[in-house]
């Protein structure tokens, strides 16, 4: 998979809807109805991030979810790719960018999300072929101002910022003409998986889904 193809399939997961749920999930038994839930909230890309033991069986589950795209979070290693591309990842995302971990996602045809930060971050990329790109940490690196200023002299990147992004703030990144979607844990907290509220979770990621 070439950068450039990689990009445009990662622009069209990112258009799907207005926010990709970040998740972190502690048991892959709640994979299932919890992608449910958040499908039919519609939210269908999901972000199963490689932080937990239950992360790659949760994205098996995931996977067979009808309407759902289920990717990889927190790829770090040529290890993770192929581990997630095993698991049934249709997409993945990185925190940042290493030269041996775009070529293995080249190499294993998996889509990614390439993390940056800075305008030299963006315009590596970028000169690699990769124009849709993930902006992290957010908020820590200067929030919506920071992506807006990136946006005037490299108008061809565009991005998903993650980290830090809440219901109060989503609004200011997504009317940003260079931001696509924004990823968010709120439409998944913690608390209602333990409780597998699932209903509870379709309501917030409907709420998340109308954020424009």
């Amino acid at each position: 998979m070439t950068p450039q193809d990689a990009s445009t399939a990662c622009e069209k997961i990112c258009r799907m809807a207005p926010i990709v749920p970040v998740l972190v999930v502690d048991d892959a038994s709640t994979a299932g109805p919890l992608a449910k839930a958040l499908v039919a909230g519609g939210l269908p890309a999901l972000e199963v991030t490689l932080r937990t033991p239950a992360a790659l069986d949760a994205i098996r589950a995931m996977a067979d979810i009808e309407g759902g795209i289920v990717g990889a979070g927190t790829l770090l290693t040529p290890a993770d790719v192929i581990a997630a591309k095993a698991a049934g990842a249709q997409f993945g995302v990185s925190p940042g960018a290493t030269d041996a971990l775009l070529q293995a996602c080249e190499d294993h045809d998996l889509p990614l999300l390439a993390g940056a930060a800075t305008a030299s971050e963006a315009m590596r990329l970028l000169e690699r072929g990769y124009r849709i790109q993930k902006f992290f940490p957010a908020e820590a690196s200067g929030g919506a101002a920071a992506i807006k200023a990136i946006g005037a002299p490299i108008p061809q990147v565009q991005f998903c910022p993650t980290g830090g992004i809440t219901t109060d703030n989503a609004a200011d990144y997504l009317a940003l003409k260079n931001v696509l979607c924004a990823g968010g844990s709120w439409v998944a907290p913690k608390d209602k998986i333990q409780a597998q509220d699932w209903a509870g979770i379709e309501r917030l990621a409907h709420t998340a889904s109308l954020i424009s």
